[in-house]
């Protein structure tokens, strides 16, 4: 149950919301038409998340009505994922926006405070692996999570993995992302203490098949309490993080 349904059911119990008053918010058209998109205005009341526009194959005009639609309908904060600069050049005409680069990200209006269980560790095989990473770590800050990078930290050189016992050790869910054989999943799952979602990436020599290497590695791994999402997938994993980070939702 997301945090807005509760907050009218305990508003109605303590009296604060009527239940007309909380009728009339359920009631609310659930999706706008506006053409080109149906915006989904009960995505956050089903799943705890706004929904999230995703850039690629839509014009910057599209991304600019998609968002005036979330913003008239009271949505803060708009992740934009996929997000070409040259897109984000247009859209940030109209809407006030950061654009992650690195992440082909942009958001509209403030990522919010914290509000997760605990942090989220993104760690990278490589630096080739950072863009992916980058997206999930954008992706996961939006929902309201803290967010500790280690990047870098691939088995090539596993004391630079172990350098940062400290900060897998303490994290609440984990994010390893690689390339190449997709090692890093496993030697992170063996050492940690909570969930970690394997990312495959297309990073790699031939035989990596653009990234199926990885996924093949990731999904065999002999590590209990791995999961794996799609390759280049940082957006999926940081949301997926973030339900694990958020047990009774609320994100966003």
């Amino acid at each position: 149950m997301s945090e807005d349904i509760r907050g009218l059911l305990e508003g109605i119990k303590e009296g604060s919301v009527s239940v007309e008053e909380a009728l009339l918010e359920l009631k609310k058209k659930p999706f706008e038409d506006i053409g080109y998109a149906k915006v989904d205005m009960h995505r956050k009341l089903r799943q705890g998340a706004a929904e999230v526009i995703y850039g690629a194959g839509k014009t910057p005009e599209q991304i600019i009505g998609i968002a005036d639609v979330m913003k008239k309908n009271g949505q803060n904060t708009i992740l934009i994922t996929r997000l070409s600069k040259e897109s984000a050049e247009v859209v940030g005409n109209t809407h006030a926006m950061q654009y992650f680069e690195e992440a082909r990200c942009g958001v509209i209006g403030e990522i919010p405070k914290a509000s997760g269980l605990g942090k989220i560790v993104v760690a990278t095989g490589g630096t080739s692996d950072v863009p992916v990473a980058e997206e999930a770590a954008v992706t996961a800050m939006v929902l309201g999570n803290e967010v500790v990078r280690l990047y870098d930290v691939g088995v090539a050189g596993l004391h630079r993995t172990l350098a940062h016992l400290d900060d897998i050790m303490n994290a609440n869910v984990i994010i390893a992302i690689a390339g190449m054989e997709g090692a890093l999943a496993s030697v992170i799952g063996g050492l940690a203490d909570c969930p970690v979602i394997a990312v495959p990436t297309s990073v790699g020599y031939g035989a990596s098949f653009h990234g199926l290497s990885a996924l093949l590695s990731m999904l065999n791994s002999c590590a209990s309490g791995v999961s794996v999402v799609n390759i280049d997938n940082g957006f999926g994993a940081g949301y997926l993080a973030s339900m694990i980070n958020h047990p009774k939702g609320g994100s966003q």
